[in-house]
């Protein structure tokens, strides 16, 4: 279960405001982006499928809103984040070029 990492509130029946993934030495990387409406700050859910098939997801924040509002900004600027094999600028910006 994703959880707020300040106030510990459930996102249980919330979907991400915005994902995004890409391609890492062969391993799928998504990352999603939650906003507690309790404390206002974000936490990400970071899901990595290595190229074995074992996948693995940490949670990291919690992000101010600031930051994970332009991190946001940038994932909208690709109409296909949800594509691990896109390459345009805001994929590689996002992933800060290390693609494979």
């Amino acid at each position: 279960m994703i959880q707020c990492l300040q106030c510990q509130r459930s996102f249980e029946h919330e979907k991400p405001i915005a994902s995004i993934s890409g391609s890492i030495m062969g391993d799928e990387v998504t990352d999603s982006y939650f906003l507690c409406p309790m404390c206002g700050v974000y936490t990400v859910a970071k899901w990595w499928d290595d190229f074995t098939g074992e996948e693995t997801m940490n949670l990291a924040g919690p992000m101010s809103r600031e930051e994970g509002e332009a991190r946001i900004e940038l994932i909208g600027k690709c109409s296909r984040s949800w594509d691990k094999k896109c390459r345009c600028h805001a994929h590689r910006e996002y992933f800060n070029d290390t693609l494979d």
